[in-house]
């Protein structure tokens, strides 16, 4: 019998990962945007080398909605920072600088027909499953069974949207998802048919307070096996939920230009795009690179953030901009 051969997208789904990043992993201390970024002009991930390219795949130029689903224990505080957070991306009249201002980088990037991402962004219906159906250990594949229990529930299901629709899978702290803590912090990918029964742009981001805060919610918690290192403090007194909304930002941000991993990435092997937030993970300011995380602000109580939303305040990475070819975001001092 001849060996049998992965499809394509299956052999993309297991083994697509971000490529160039930077969180304090354990085997990885130093960045890794490091030695390709040093000594540029623009620390901040700038590098002529960079050259992200379009592959002809759609993008979300349509108004995106974006349904969550809650898997685990969430506390109604929790859920009300990152509904807040979601709900800021098209907040125009936001203080500065702002999320919606982060938002506008995003938006310019188009499809075939120049037509650019979507300047709406809003929070649809909702999904909760407070008794974890599919157990506690999650694998990328039963990450897909859990948004089909959301779309195909017996009551209130979630809208069948493959065109404008973004499924945000959210664990609580007590849930591990294949990977987690171990180079991931969050992914995203489309549904199978097979599996959901239709091909639907998701993303799944872990609350990693009590698995891995000092990696995947830095930086306001710190590895302990870097000395000297402080946490700062969290804008919304949740180290865990504050760390996701960057995550949460990041694998928006990829959906919307790259959905269906044919469109906007780095690199000529699709197997292992290099996305737009990828190239700038970790960078939060002005000369931010190498495990410097850039110039962030401080509010009244001595909480870190780099951007406003409609009330709160967050801390949120940078993303690249293919027209400058380095990374931006709305807090640079030179805006």
């Amino acid at each position: 019998m001849a060996a049998a051969v992965l499809p394509f997208f299956l052999i993309l789904f297991f083994f697509t990962a971000p490529a160039i990043s930077w969180r304090p992993w354990p085997d990885s201390p130093r960045n890794a945007t490091a030695a390709l970024f040093d000594g540029s002009k623009k620390y901040e991930g700038s590098s002529e080398f960079v050259k992200m390219k379009y592959h002809m795949g759609p993008v979300l130029t349509g108004n995106i909605t974006v349904y969550p689903i809650w898997y685990g224990a969430w506390r109604t505080p929790q859920k009300r920072i990152i509904r807040e957070f979601i709900s800021s991306i098209s907040a125009a009249a936001s203080r500065p600088p702002s999320v919606a201002s982060w938002w506008r980088t995003v938006q310019q990037y188009t499809d075939q027909t120049g037509s650019n991402i979507s300047r709406s962004v809003r929070i649809g219906a909702e999904k909760s499953d407070r008794f974890y159906a599919h157990g506690k250990t999650l694998t990328r594949l039963s990450v897909q069974s859990v948004i089909k229990s959301a779309v195909s529930a017996s009551t209130r299901p979630l809208p069948i949207n493959p065109r404008g629709g973004l499924y945000l899978l959210l664990t609580s702290d007590d849930v591990y998802v294949q990977d987690f803590c171990n180079n991931v912090c969050g992914f995203h990918y489309f549904t199978f048919p097979s599996i959901v029964g239709y091909t639907l742009p998701y993303a799944w981001v872990g609350n990693s307070a009590k698995l891995c805060p000092g990696i995947c919610a830095y930086p306001f918690s710190v590895p302990k096996y870097i000395p000297n290192l402080k946490p700062v403090k969290s804008p919304n007194g949740d180290v865990g939920v504050d760390g996701m909304i960057s995550v949460i930002a990041h694998e928006i941000a990829e959906v919307a230009t790259n959905p269906l991993v044919n469109a906007w990435y780095a690199g000529g092997d699709p197997v292992f795009p290099v996305e737009i937030a990828d190239l700038c993970e970790g960078i939060y300011g002005t000369g931010g690179g190498g495990s410097y995380t850039g110039q962030m602000m401080n509010d009244g109580q001595g909480a870190t953030y780099n951007m406003n939303g409609i009330r709160r305040r967050f801390l949120v990475q940078w993303v690249w901009n293919h027209l400058v070819s380095y990374c931006t975001g709305p807090n640079a001092l030179d805006h």
